[in-house]
């Protein structure tokens, strides 16, 4: 497939694609075998990675430990594959955490806004201090 039709495949943009190439993220493509000047071929285990570093980036994952968890898995690195996961869930759970924070606060500013129309907006005001 092309770089265009490997892009699609995978939801994102060809710039997202040259960008990870760029990151050693993704292999650089085969050269066509149809004698096209300057086009290269992407196979199915291309689209796989593809779709890894974006899953792995949207389970939170930097793109420098997107690459150490792809030589993890060539080297069969459970153990540390394992001790990334656990860390990246505790980040993940501690911005819950912040997140419930916020949420409950925006919960009693909104209360106490509905309270009455007369005087400064609690939701402004605490925002302002």
């Amino acid at each position: 497939m092309t770089i265009s039709q490997l892009a699609k495949g995978a939801g994102v943009g060809v710039e997202t694609v040259r960008f990870y190439q760029r990151k050693g993220l993704l292999d650089d493509p085969r050269p066509s075998r149809t004698g096209r000047e300057g086009q290269k071929h992407y196979g199915p285990d291309d689209l796989r990675r593809l779709r890894f570093v974006r899953s792995a980036q949207g389970a939170g994952f930097t793109l420098s430990e997107i690459a150490e968890l792809l030589a993890l898995d060539a080297g069969h690195d459970r153990p540390r594959a394992r001790e990334m996961a656990r860390t990246r869930l505790e980040a993940i759970d501690q911005e819950i955490a912040r997140l419930e924070t916020a949420r409950q606060a925006l919960h009693k500013l909104a209360r106490e806004c509905a309270r009455g129309d007369a005087g400064p907006c609690p939701i402004i005001a605490a925002f302002e201090s």
